[in-house]
């Protein structure tokens, strides 16, 4: 359990906005939001910085925004990696069981994932994660945790994800020049899932869809563990392209008209619908159907989640994940869109918010910040992964002292 009074900080830099969600861990060990910050960015696209100097004014802004609400300094932060340059691949790996006795042990389990690693990457690429799947011993298939078993033969699968070393290197640099201590780097769909989906869903199978501003994140969860993760290089700021060009207009004033009109559903809008563009801009002038900006929107949709079907199809997933889709991130704030998704991919679809958290919730339950909490949630799971292993290893200590005690 993490120590009373703990601060962790997700940092989400995504190409729209730039978002930092703060937590602090009470008497009990739960998290508890004490502090959001949200700033605009324009230094990133696609996923990836094209400017240094507005990504890190972004970055700082977020920053003292929720430092501000928390009242306190933030010096580090757990942050995301983003774009479609993230690629996903899963590996296998055998290893005799060394102990005489034919007990696999859990150094055993290491040697096999290290084994699994030995694959070959592009050289502008580097691993972020490793992320053990599954195991086997002596052909005995579909094990989850090995440990303790008895065999002479281990064979583990692990999932490993590999970023641009490019990316990256301008991404810390970004956060480092302000002021910003990293704790972690986790992909973004990676983190999205941590926010907003429980261990029912992984265990039956699912895809988390995460719809930003210029990419769509998804990963696929199959007996707990992802089996399949990339970044689509397309977002809900084409939906804000298609319908500025559609309705012949600016690219601030679309943006309105989505937010304000849009729809995915264009059989749900009546045609006496209007959407009267003087409303929103006094420069602007005519007047809309608004079936009309339905029907582009829908339209950028189903390319959105056809695309996402041919990923499905490539792991011969299509239709077969039994807990179905959970739409997140800003883009699925669009009405109906779990409707067109539905239609699309031939699965249960629903909205996912970050959930099960105390303090302010009603700041942070919104798609919009599944990434930033998700980002969170992982530093706080890893502290307490870090500090059960220290208890132990300080508990077997104190073990060995005893004993030595009574020895001659």
């Amino acid at each position: 359990m993490a120590r009373a009074e703990e601060i962790f900080v997700g940092l989400d830099i995504g190409s729209f906005k730039i978002t930092c969600v703060v937590g602090k861990t009470d008497e009990t060990g739960e998290l508890n939001i004490i502090g959001v910050g949200t700033s605009f960015n324009t230094g990133v696209r696609k996923g990836i910085v094209s400017e240094i100097e507005e990504t890190v004014s972004g970055v700082s802004e977020s920053m003292e925004m929720a430092e501000r609400m928390a009242g306190i300094q933030l010096d580090n932060a757990t942050i995301n990696v983003n774009g479609a340059h993230i690629s996903s691949i899963n590996s296998k790996g055998v290893v005799a069981v060394a102990r005489a006795n034919q007990e696999v042990t859990y150094e055993d389990t290491i040697r096999v994932d290290e084994a699994a690693q030995a694959v070959q990457i592009p050289s502008n690429k580097e691993i972020l994660h490793v992320i053990p799947r599954i195991y086997s011993v002596d052909g005995q298939e579909g094990v989850k945790d090995p440990v303790g078993m008895t065999g002479v033969r281990l064979e583990g699968e692990v999932q490993i994800i590999a970023v641009s070393e490019p990316a990256v290197k301008n991404l810390k640099k970004c956060v480092s020049q302000a002021g910003i201590v990293i704790d972690d780097m986790i992909v973004s769909p990676l983190a999205t899932s941590k926010a907003v989906v429980g261990k029912r869903e992984k265990e039956l199978g699912c895809v988390v869809i995460d719809i930003g501003s210029s990419t769509t994140g998804m990963i696929v969860y199959e007996d707990e563990k992802p089996l399949y993760t990339t970044v689509l290089p397309v977002g809900s700021s084409h939906i804000t392209n298609d319908i500025a060009i559609g309705l012949r207009t600016s690219i601030d004033v679309a943006e309105k008209v989505k937010l304000k009109f849009g729809t995915s559903l264009a059989a749900s809008v009546q045609e006496r619908e209007k959407v009267d563009l003087s409303e929103i801009d006094m420069n602007e002038e005519g007047i809309i159907p608004r079936k009309h900006v339905a029907e582009i929107i829908e339209a950028r949709l189903h390319e959105i989640f056809n695309m996402v079907k041919l990923e499905l199809r490539k792991i011969k997933r299509d239709g077969q994940l039994p807990a179905g889709a959970i739409l997140t991130g800003g883009g699925a704030k669009l009405e109906d869109i779990d409707a067109v998704a539905k239609d699309v991919l031939k699965l249960p679809c629903v909205i996912g918010k970050p959930h099960n958290l105390k303090g302010m919730v009603d700041k942070i339950y919104d798609p919009r910040f599944s990434c930033a909490v998700g980002l969170m949630l992982y530093q706080l799971e890893e502290n307490e992964r870090v500090g059960g292993s220290k208890q132990v290893g300080e508990a077997l200590t104190k073990i060995r002292r005893v004993f030595k005690t009574f020895l001659p």
